[in-house]
């Protein structure tokens, strides 16, 4: 986290947290959402005029690369200042790129270690790795193909409605807030 993120943190500890206005894509592509397209649909509907605007600006992209964390019930957000942004999933908290060597590096830059590869009932490629579960980018399932016939990593099916609740992550944090029951 920046420096200067924890020193507003601490000028202003109360700020309240912001839901839906931003997405990570299946791409690992950051999406503006304001409340006309959050009308419109969940980030996860699938429909192009839910997902708001693409976020272009490298800087901002980095800044919330940086800041990009999750809580405790497992909803991603980055933190913006004083501020908690909880970012809308379209399918996992991370997507792979998988380098020409094997190694794996997250949308965000980070880099992991593969526990194992699972695929779907759709075809979709992720991998469990030391920092999470995350989705292959669709360019690079070839590459995780031939690390699995080489031996690299083994694989295991999975069936994608279970694979929030077995990684521990909220695909959305907006329509978890609002299935809470009150303290």
């Amino acid at each position: 986290m920046d420096d200067i993120v924890r020193q507003a943190m601490a000028k202003w500890p109360n700020v309240p947290d912001c839901y839906g206005w931003l997405g990570l894509d299946s791409r690992g592509q950051w999406w503006m959402r304001d409340d006309r397209v959050q009308a419109r649909g969940s980030f996860q509907s699938g429909l192009p005029d839910a997902k708001g605007s693409l976020l272009r600006h490298d800087k901002l992209i980095e800044f919330i690369q940086r800041n990009y964390e999750s809580d405790a019930q497992g909803c991603w957000y980055f933190q913006n200042g004083p501020q908690r942004v909880y970012i809308e999933l379209e399918i996992t908290p991370y997507i792979w790129r998988i380098e020409d060597d094997f190694a794996v590096v997250a949308h965000s830059g980070v880099m992991t270690e593969v526990n194992k590869m699972l695929v779907d009932e759709n075809g979709r490629v992720y991998l469990d790795t030391t920092r999470g579960l995350g989705l292959v980018h669709t360019l690079d399932v070839p590459r995780a193909a031939q690390a699995l016939e080489m031996g690299r990593w083994i694989l295991e099916d999975a069936a994608s409605q279970e694979l929030p609740v077995r990684y521990a992550f909220e695909l959305s944090p907006l329509k978890a807030k609002m299935h809470q029951k009150p303290a």
